[in-house]
């Protein structure tokens, strides 16, 4: 090997080890307000259809096309300094999500189920800007898809390595400790990157001293963190005044409003779409930094945006459902908090990671709608197999079975589909265009999910995850289409 092939490969692996420590802080505090969250409030006597009503904190992820424009068009001060735009809203968002994860073990007792909120969203929004900022990051470092397919793995590893990692090991530590304990278990392993991204970032010419970055960086993540957090109560404070206004409870049916509120973004698209299409490069809806990120994907496919977008909000329909209520389910199929632990342990994370390596390595091989198609067939029998253990007599080895199969298939697809979203991204906007879509493809699901609890207690367990598996299989008839559909070239100036 020569030197400069040796230096390219030494500078392929710390890309790796990069986006894959990227991904594990991503990763640590998602079932932290997800199915960790599910279990806790179950655990406290809430309500299932109140339990659903919670998934809804999910949707937050959904809607980061509105603050993403902000992470293109915006540095952190002080930490931008030194570490530059990505890593500074990088370390930014993990003192933020170190901060809601200690809030939430301080009110961990869920007497005040409106706080337990408020810190479960500010957490899903930290969350949320870790992964803009490195997923602009990738997009921006590995323009093609063979080039996207190894930092992908590397990422989606660290990232399901971490959600099994705090997912199991919370689980293991409430067991034995108690909620509060687990929370902040899981807050200590998050801030571990942080320092370690502060200190081996190399210095630049030119830029601040690293010790004088830091100091000023800190001072503006804290004003930030709180203003965004005064912000969010306020925000969340009107949502329930007006929810309780039109008469929405725990009590109430949700499903028709899910469904009409799904609709709307479509009708919406395809009322825009021709004046999109008519518009010129220096009209105000193209140059404008809020909204011109998104208009130039509608402007570039056209029509096949409306295919697009339908395909993306149901590829990940199964594991998106399944998510919140497969926990209580299988925690009502009278397995303990011990065995599920174990079961998000180990076995998950071997699945999970052999799920994502084989994703990865399809799409650096095969045609893209053929990989698609293996990973939606793989992601819904997953669901399907809790469909299968419900009807098993209780047994820990059956428990390890059906687990493996959802991980292996939700890895699997996962790795399939983040490749699939890149190759749509128009370069010049990779932090907002990518955002736009990874949120979309949730957006559905997690509208559905949170009627989840209303929609089980109608039809019971077994028959919800069998219409989530077919959910998810139906989006592989739009493959066809998809192969067909091709963007107009860019005539935006360089």
């Amino acid at each position: 090997m020569t030197a400069a092939g040796a230096i390219s490969a030494a500078a392929s692996r710390r890309r790796l080890a990069l986006f894959a420590t990227l991904g594990f802080s991503a990763g640590l505090p998602f079932y932290m307000f997800s199915t960790v969250l599910a279990l806790r409030l179950q655990a406290h006597g809430v309500a299932l259809v109140v339990i659903g009503f919670f998934a809804w904190v999910q949707l937050l992820p959904t809607l980061k096309f509105l603050w993403a424009p902000l992470l293109d068009r915006y540095d952190v001060p002080g930490f931008a300094r030194f570490w530059g735009k990505r890593r500074g809203w990088i370390l930014l968002s993990q003192l933020g999500i170190c901060a809601a994860m200690v809030a939430m073990a301080l009110t961990a007792g869920d007497g005040r189920l409106g706080l337990t909120a408020l810190f479960a969203v500010l957490l899903a929004f930290w969350t949320t800007t870790l992964e803009i900022a490195a997923d602009a990051w990738r997009i921006e470092l590995a323009p093609t898809q063979e080039q996207q397919g190894p930092i992908v793995a590397a990422n989606i590893w660290g990232y399901r390595s971490a959600m099994v990692a705090a997912g199991s090991g919370a689980l293991l530590v409430a067991d034995g400790a108690g909620w509060a304990a687990a929370y902040l278990a899981v807050a200590a392993a998050a801030f571990v990157p942080f320092p370690l991204l502060v200190a081996t970032a190399p210095d630049r010419p030119g830029a601040a001293g690293r010790t004088s970055a830091l100091l000023h960086g800190l001072a503006a993540a804290a004003a930030i963190i709180g203003a965004v957090a005064a912000v969010v109560a306020v925000v969340g404070w009107a949502v329930l005044a007006v929810a309780a206004g039109i008469g929405l409870d725990g009590r109430a049916n949700v499903t028709p409003y899910v469904l009409v509120l799904a609709m709307l973004p479509f009708v919406a698209m395809a009322l825009a779409l021709p004046r999109i299409r008519r518009a010129r490069p220096q009209s105000r809806l193209r140059q404008s930094a809020v909204v011109g990120p998104y208009m130039d994907f509608f402007w570039r496919y056209g029509f096949g945006a409306i295919v697009l977008m339908g395909f993306i909000a149901l590829y990940r329909m199964g594991d998106v459902l399944a998510l919140n209520l497969s926990k209580p389910m299988v925690r009502g199929l009278g397995y303990s908090l011990g065995a599920i632990g174990r079961a998000d342990g180990l076995v998950a994370l071997a699945a999970s990671m052999a799920g994502v390596g084989l994703g990865g390595l399809l799409v650096m091989r095969w045609r893209i709608m053929p990989t698609l198609a293996t990973g939606g067939l793989f992601a819904a029998a997953g669901n399907f197999g809790f469909v299968w253990l419900a009807g098993q007599p209780l047994d820990e080895t059956l428990l390890y079975i059906a687990t493996g199969l959802d991980q292996f298939g939700n890895g699997m697809a996962g790795a399939i589909f983040v490749v699939y979203l890149s190759m749509l991204v128009n370069p010049r906007f990779p932090g907002a265009q990518y955002a736009f879509l990874s949120g979309w493809a949730f957006m559905l699901p997690r509208l559905l999910s949170g009627a989840g609890g209303t929609i089980v207690e109608t039809i019971g367990y077994d028959s919800f995850f069998l219409l989530s598996g077919v959910l998810s299989l139906a989006a592989l008839l739009f493959l066809p289409l998809l192969a067909r559909i091709t963007p107009r070239r860019s005539d935006l100036p360089e």
